[in-house]
C-alpha cells in the first residue's frame, strides 16, 4: 500500500497563553449550559443546521482514519412512529423484567420511564451506526479499527455542535435496538450506537437539578 502523502498543518492557529485561558473559558462556561432535555417542541429546525453539525462530527477523529459511523437522519412522522413504538416495547421489558433493581434506583431520580413521546414530537432523530467493517460496492470486506470508540467521540463532536447552535438533545438507547436496523433499512455491518433526539426545547422545559463532579474527582495530575 501506498503512503499517504504527508502536508503541512493546515489553518493552525497558535494563541497568546492568555488567549488560549480565555477560550478555554469560553468553551467551559457554554458547555456548562448544555442538558439533557425529554420535552421538546415541535418547531422545525433548518436541516442545513442538522447538516451542519454531522459535518462536525465527521471531522473527528478515528482509528486508522477509517470513520467506522453512519448518521441516519429522520423527522419522516411515520418512521418516528414506528421507531417510538418499537423503542417503547423495549423499554417495557427493561421496566418490567430486564433492569437490575439498582439500576432503576439510579435512573428513578431523573423520572424516566418506558413512555418515550420525545420520539415523534422533536423534528429530529439521528440514528448513529457504528460500522466494524466497510463493505464496497463489490462486496469487498474491509476491517474498521476501534470503531465503538471512535464513534463515541463522533458523537461527542455532534452534540457540542448542537448545543453551539442552539438546540437541545437527548441521547436515547432502547436495549436492545436491533430494530432500527430493520426500521431505518441499514446493513448488517452497522449496529446501532444511540438515537440522539434534537429540536428546540418545549416552552417553560425542566430538567433535573444536577450537578457535575468536581475536577479533583475526575482528574488526576502526575
Amino acid at each position: 500500500m501506498a503512503d499517504i502523502k504527508q502536508i503541512p498543518l493546515p489553518d493552525y492557529k497558535e494563541y497568546t497563553p492568555n488567549e488560549m485561558i480565555d477560550r478555554s473559558r469560553f468553551l467551559l462556561d457554554d458547555l456548562l449550559r448544555r442538558r439533557t432535555v425529554r420535552d421538546f417542541s415541535v418547531r422545525k429546525v433548518p436541516k442545513e443546521i442538522v447538516d451542519n453539525c454531522i459535518a462536525v462530527a465527521n471531522s473527528a477523529p478515528s482509528g486508522a482514519n477509517k470513520q467506522p459511523w453512519h448518521f441516519v437522519v429522520v423527522n419522516n412522522p411515520l418512521i418516528k412512529k414506528k421507531i417510538r413504538v418499537a423503542a417503547e416495547e423495549e423499554e417495557q421489558e427493561f421496566y418490567s423484567s430486564r433492569a437490575p433493581q439498582e439500576w432503576l434506583d439510579a435512573l428513578a431520580p431523573l423520572g424516566t420511564d418506558s413512555s418515550k413521546p420525545f420520539l415523534e414530537i422533536a423534528p429530529y432523530l439521528i440514528v448513529i451506526f457504528s460500522k466494524s467493517l466497510d463493505i464496497l460496492p463489490d462486496g469487498t470486506k474491509l476491517k474498521t479499527y476501534y470503531a465503538i470508540e471512535s464513534t463515541g467521540i463522533a458523537t461527542g463532536f455532534l452534540i457540542s455542535a448542537l448545543h453551539n447552535a442552539g438546540l437541545v438533545c437527548l441521547t436515547h438507547t432502547p436495549s436492545p435496538m436491533k430494530f432500527l436496523n430493520d426500521i431505518l433499512g441499514r446493513p448488517q455491518n452497522e449496529k446501532p450506537f444511540l438515537v440522539l433526539v434534537v429540536g428546540y426545547p418545549a416552552e417553560n422545559t425542566k430538567v433535573p437539578d444536577i450537578v457535575k463532579k468536581g475536577l479533583n474527582e475526575v482528574t488526576t495530575y502526575l
